[in-house]
């Protein structure tokens, strides 16, 4: 079983940055393609970013591309968000995910992840 425990949100104000981490239980997520996901009170869970199991593939929703960027520390066993320019609606909860597979088409999906994270608050103010 992997567990996943994300960190570093917080309250902070338009144009701020944060950095999201996200911290594995077991090295195989080395190999695990991982996602970051996010959920507003009233709304969907929604895709924001995703990373193959080296790096070398990432995703993001057009609503964080050019702003957001996902990365990993296989030595770390660690998935981060650097979010720049926040905004107002970008307030949700942050939800990290491991699919147990190196890469997918399907980042975007939430049926893609076998494991999710609980989750780190994001309050941006405007």
């Amino acid at each position: 079983q992997v567990q996943l425990v994300e960190s570093g949100g917080g309250l902070v104000q338009t144009g701020d940055s944060l950095r999201l981490s996200c911290a594995a239980s077991i090295r195989t997520v080395s190999t695990y393609a991982m996602g970051w996901f996010r959920q507003a009170p009233g709304k969907e869970r929604e895709f924001v970013g995703g990373i193959s199991w080296s790096g070398g593939r990432t995703y993001y929703a057009d609503s964080v591309k050019g702003r957001f960027t996902i990365s990993r520390d296989n030595d770390k066993n660690a998935v981060y968000l650097q979010m720049n320019s926040l905004k107002p609606e970008d307030t949700a909860v942050y939800y990290c995910a491991a699919a147990r597979a190196p890469y997918s088409d399907y980042v975007h999906r939430g049926s893609t992840y076998d494991y999710w994270g609980q989750g780190t608050q994001v309050t941006v103010s405007s």
